[in-house]
């Protein structure tokens, strides 16, 4: 096949433990992540990499591939390296499974990027910040690209730093970054390879890997956006959401 789409799957999160398997809807969470990417044209398949049984066992319920991974993988990547190592692909869309509304849309755009520029072996997508108080925070990523939008960093601090506004200048100068990327199937088994980087390790982005070796990742922007789950009250929100538009 030529594109396949891949969602790392861990039980364990830190602020909302088992939260892909929260089924307050009626659906599992990564359900919902699940069926929302099985809707984009270019991927010919979806796949989900579980590090635990429970939900291996929860995706045969909905009719999901699901392998079983380590649960040893530090990121995201490194399990779906090990998820797709014997499965025959062109390109590799990585999508994290907290994130039941994305936009099929975004991820059409996202392969497609990377199929026009052949001269990328990575890519992934920003849009534009709603207001200051989402730059602030460090647990949304910001990126900067240069003017052939390749990726010159990525951070969960303010960049870049408007000097004269004494931080934060016009939103217009920021770009958040959305945390999907697309590999190369043959860079993607080359990037699980690479040892964790000093800067990976500081900001705890895996994305930093691919920069501190030398390796472009191509930035494409995008109008639409969901925010992921990242704890309780925001999978509070979404089932709200979910409840009002399916009423």
């Amino acid at each position: 096949m030529e594109v396949l789409a891949c969602i790392p799957a861990r039980y364990g999160s830190t602020r909302f433990t088992g939260k892909v398997l929260a089924k307050d809807t009626g659906k599992f969470l990564i359900q919902h992540t699940y069926e929302s990417a099985s809707l984009a044209k270019l991927p010919e398949q979806v796949l989900i990499a579980a590090d635990d049984e429970r939900i291996l066992d929860a995706a045969k319920t909905f009719g999901a591939k699901c392998v079983l991974t380590s649960a040893e993988h530090k990121s995201g990547t490194d399990r779906i390296a090990e998820a797709v190592a014997n499965i025959d692909a062109e390109i590799i869309v990585n999508l994290q499974a907290d994130e039941p509304e994305i936009d099929p849309g975004n991820i059409d755009f996202l392969v497609n990027l990377l199929m026009v520029r052949q001269d990328f072996a990575m890519a992934t997508l920003s849009t534009d910040f709603q207001n200051q108080q989402q730059v602030f925070d460090p647990n949304v990523v910001k990126v900067m690209a240069d003017c052939n939008n390749r990726a010159i960093y990525f951070s969960r601090s303010v960049i870049p730093y408007d000097r004269q506004s004494g931080c934060i200048g016009s939103l217009e100068q920021y770009q958040r970054h959305i945390g999907i990327y697309a590999y190369r199937k043959d860079f993607l088994v080359k990037f699980a390879a690479l040892a964790e980087g000093r800067l990976e390790k500081i900001e705890k982005l895996e994305q930093l890997r691919a920069i501190e070796n030398g390796y472009p990742i191509l930035v494409g922007k995008v109008e639409h956006y969901s925010d992921g789950i990242d704890t309780p009250e925001q999978y509070a929100e979404f089932v709200r959401r979910y409840t009002e538009q399916n009423e």
